[in-house]
């Protein structure tokens, strides 16, 4: 009688410590971030043909593009695994070199602008609207890693699954976030001062 009441002790507290659901959301995180990885990898691909089309319509700024295939080459020399989801300074390295990327993008398109002959171009366009459909989808696949480890930290800070979480080493993910978050949360300064020719 002992030895079943044991066993039906440890078969309801084995139910209620989380550890499949540890492992259920460890695995999600790991394919939102392949997500993730997937669509930084789209965008990395697009660079070339976007670099080769300003440079044969335009006699362009060289920095510009230089900085772009710089960005480029940086944002993908970093190998990520996922052991790189657990270590939240190798996690803000990747970070920090696809936000590189994003911004060399960024000031590419702006100076692009300026070469009509590039804006009629419809290759140019077409690579354009494709690279804004991939940082459309590189956005929802950030937001889906997001919410996926934010389940993953709840579940391993609560009671009583944060026991199962200590005995089995399960840290807290680090969270997806931005480089210059002090930056971006202040109001844009808008000055309608300046007169147009």
């Amino acid at each position: 009688m002992k030895r079943l009441f044991a066993l039906l002790t440890a078969a309801l507290l084995l139910t209620g410590c989380g550890y499949n659901d540890f492992q259920r959301l460890d695995e999600q995180s790991k394919a939102a971030w392949s997500e993730v990885l997937n669509q930084y990898q789209r965008r990395a691909d697009l660079v070339p043909n976007i670099v080769a089309t300003v440079k044969g319509e335009a006699s362009f700024e060289q920095d510009t593009l230089t900085k772009v295939i710089e960005a480029r080459a940086k944002a993908t020399s970093i190998q990520v695994t996922p052991a790189t989801l657990n270590d939240p300074a190798a996690f803000a390295k990747f970070q920090a070199a696809q936000g590189e990327l994003s911004g060399a993008l960024s000031r590419l398109m702006v100076v692009a602008e300026r070469y009509p002959t590039l804006q009629a171009n419809q290759g140019f366009r077409d690579l354009r609207v494709t690279l804004e459909g991939t940082e459309n989808r590189i956005t929802v696949a950030r937001n889906r890693y997001i919410q996926t480890v934010q389940e993953y930290n709840v579940l391993a800070r609560s009671f009583p699954t944060n026991l199962t979480a200590m005995a089995f080493s399960y840290a807290p993910k680090p969270v997806f976030s931005v480089q210059n978050e002090a930056q971006i949360a202040a109001p844009p300064a808008v000055d309608f001062s300046a007169s147009k020719p």
